[in-house]
């Protein structure tokens, strides 16, 4: 009984995954990630990975039933994850700016939400026809960050740090700290061992 459940579960994911593609319109995607999830690629602007890229995770919430968004919306947006690094189901990636960048072996957890944009002008008057500020967003290497994070525009995480479980991330933190809250702060160090 559980050969005949994997084998409908692996055909069924395989049709999700079959349909985003269809449904994605980026003509600049590079390398060639590990998709688990269905994976929707948009936008006018570069979507790369470099090396072993793993995009959803099973068994882990939204498996079945989310996907994952990336979006380089401007022809000059790019998208930049490196070698070893997991994004868990539906994480979000929207770059309408200078870029986001997500070094080695890091991890994102599930609802992850990463922006390089405001996408509007935040005055009243120009929010329709104003200028957005931007600011490209870096993760360094071997990052851990939890479910439900937010990390906006212009935002640089250290090596080795850790963002906690639903924090909003709004400035840029130095390497080896855990770093958790709305808006996010650093907490302590973490000890090399």
């Amino acid at each position: 009984m559980n050969r005949i459940r994997n084998r409908l579960l692996f055909l069924y994911q395989r049709i999700r995954i079959a349909q985003f593609r269809v449904l994605s319109n980026c003509g600049n995607v590079q390398g060639r990630p590990t998709i688990r999830q269905p994976v929707q690629f948009i936008g006018r602007g570069t979507i790369r990975f470099n090396g072993t890229v793993n995009l959803g995770f099973f068994p882990s919430p939204y498996f079945l039933s989310g996907y994952t968004y990336m979006e380089a919306r401007s022809p000059d947006s790019v998208i930049h994850i490196e070698d070893g690094v997991w994004l868990n189901n539906s994480v979000c990636l929207v770059s309408d700016g200078p870029g986001i960048f997500i070094g080695k072996k890091s991890m994102l957890g599930t609802h992850c939400e990463i922006i390089d944009s405001d996408f509007h002008d935040l005055h009243p008057d120009r929010r329709a026809s104003g200028t957005a500020k931007t600011g490209k967003v870096e993760i360094g290497e071997n990052v851990l960050i939890g479910s439900n994070v937010k990390i906006l525009k212009g935002v640089k995480i250290g090596n080795n740090s850790i963002v906690a479980n639903g924090s909003v991330v709004t400035r840029s933190f130095p390497e080896n700290v855990v770093i958790f809250g709305n808006p996010a702060r650093g907490g302590l160090g973490l000890a090399p061992e």
